[in-house]
């Protein structure tokens, strides 16, 4: 770290100290009115977060908050991974877990271990000001500064509890406080994009923590071993970490309904205006623990200026609910597409992890803006639970009052991958499949886009825009007449190698 980070870090750590004393004010009762404030935070750890951080107790917790805390602070001898997204306070949460056992006495000895020293120094400073100029916790537990053992990286408390960061590789052998071993391993933020993409690197990682950081519990003893972290990677320590847990929960931003998993903290709105300014392969890294490399199969997608719509012979909206029971959170999509001389165009798109209803809308704002000026067919995919969704679409959309005649595509599609690779690969190839330009700024044409370049059999990528673009050509080739034939461009010869 150069002199002028140091700086600036040393200054932010001392805004940080002053707002942790300015908002831990100390309550005004009698000995005994505390001796039973304290008796009940203690029982009730929710509250005692609440109470000695203020600062950063800024919104009610959400049901995984309080159920993961529960766990830990019952179970002594528990192995849990915790791949929470962006945003739900992976770190914070420790901080107040690992405070609370350290001051009611049920752990002594704690590790924090990190990708390197730095970054685990850096989050053990939370826990080192918090401690020394936390005024409520002084108030309530007396001073913990001790001014023999107290500095960064490596402090214990007056009562002897003891606090050590380690970067990973670092030798973590012999650390014992008196006789205690290490009673909490906390790792926290342990991968970087660039250790998982080399397969040598992560094999050292992961065996320095198994033959070497994890040892320093006491087999017989308690211990509480937490990794935590958003899945960046496949071929990360958090996944590694997931099939050895006794517990791994995966939280994402949004559940699989498409809503935020923490309303208390993230509002839908400040989900999506957020969401609409990074691409799809960051959202569903950071935000959805859904770690995606670009694919091989849609090396780049065109855009260009389409024509009006009444100069198309007729458009089709079609619509993929893509709902499926499983861990993928799947988007909705519907596309608005149209057949220009040769060409396929994908005119408007609507993606999003959203319900039933919102779909209708997308449908009803579909229908608003081809009005007059063509001719359209709205078509939605209805296979097994599909045909219930486009069923409650229908309903609906009459309770709403209005009426659209909704065609029910309920043809057997087999594999599709295949399917999306043989229809739309070579026109997109042969320069004959555009995006509209006009649309190149809309977050929906944006996750389509991302989605054909994520294309791949191996990948865990979503493809229900793909899908529904599919689907949209399909039905567009049935109503096409037949002398009418898709015009795909050859790829030049060349003479000179012939024969």
């Amino acid at each position: 770290m150069s002199r002028g980070e140091d700086n600036e870090a040393i200054r932010r750590w001392e805004a940080f100290r002053r707002e942790i004393i300015r908002d831990t004010n100390i309550p005004n009762e009698t000995r005994l009115e505390q001796k039973e404030r304290i008796k009940h935070l203690e029982k009730h750890p929710e509250e005692w977060f609440k109470f000695y951080f203020p600062s950063y107790y800024t919104a009610e917790p959400a049901p995984f908050h309080v159920r993961a805390t529960k766990r830990l602070l019952k179970n002594k001898d528990c192995y849990e991974v915790r791949p929470w997204a962006r945003e739900l306070a992976k770190s914070t949460r420790g901080i107040f877990e690992d405070i609370y056992l350290i001051l009611t006495q049920k752990a002594k000895n704690l590790i924090l271990a990190s990708h390197n020293f730095d970054n685990a120094v850096e989050l053990l400073m939370s826990y080192m000001i918090n401690l020394e100029s936390n005024r409520r916790i002084a108030y309530d537990y007396g001073a913990q500064r001790s001014y023999r053992a107290w500095e960064m990286g490596n402090f214990k408390t007056v009562n002897g509890a003891s606090f050590r960061a380690l970067g990973a590789g670092q030798n973590p052998r012999g650390i014992k406080n008196e006789e205690a071993r290490p009673d909490i391993i906390r790792i926290d933020d342990i991968d970087t994009d660039q250790d998982c993409r080399n397969d040598r690197i992560m094999a050292n990682k992961w065996a320095w923590i198994e033959e070497a950081l994890l040892p320093t519990v006491s087999v017989s003893g308690a211990k509480r071993i937490i990794f935590q972290g958003n899945l960046i990677s496949k071929n990360s320590i958090i996944a590694m970490a997931m099939e050895q847990a006794d517990h791994a929960q995966i939280i994402n931003i949004r559940d699989k309904y498409g809503k935020s998993t923490w309303p208390q903290k993230n509002s839908e709105e400040s989900i999506d205006k957020w969401l609409r300014r990074i691409s799809y392969h960051a959202q569903q890294k950071e935000y959805f623990n859904n770690p995606i490399t670009r694919g091989t199969v849609f090396d780049e997608m065109h855009y260009k200026k389409l024509p009006p719509l009444k100069d198309y012979k007729f458009v089709v909206l079609y619509g993929d609910p893509s709902f499926k029971d499983g861990k993928k959170n799947d988007y909705k999509a519907v596309v608005m597409m149209g057949r220009w001389k040769d060409e396929y165009h994908v005119i408007k798109a609507w993606l999003g992890q959203v319900p039933s209803a919102k779909m209708a809308d997308w449908y009803r704002e579909g229908q608003s803006i081809i009005g007059e000026q063509t001719n359209a067919y709205y078509i939605i995919e209805a296979n097994g639970i599909q045909d219930m969704i486009a069923v409650q679409m229908k309903i609906y959309m009459h309770e709403q009052g209005w009426q659209l005649p909704l065609i029910m595509d309920d043809r057997k599609k087999g594999d599709k991958f295949s399917r999306i690779e043989s229809a739309l690969e070579p026109l997109n190839r042969n320069g004959k499949f555009y995006l509209n330009e006009a649309e190149k700024d809309n977050p929906s044409m944006k996750v389509l886009e991302d989605q054909f370049l994520s294309l791949e059999p191996s990948l865990s990528a979503h493809d229900d825009g793909p899908d529904a673009c599919e689907g949209g050509k399909y039905e567009i080739d049935k109503r096409c007449s037949s002398d009418i034939r898709p015009e795909i461009v050859q790829r030049k010869i060349n003479q000179k190698y012939r024969y």
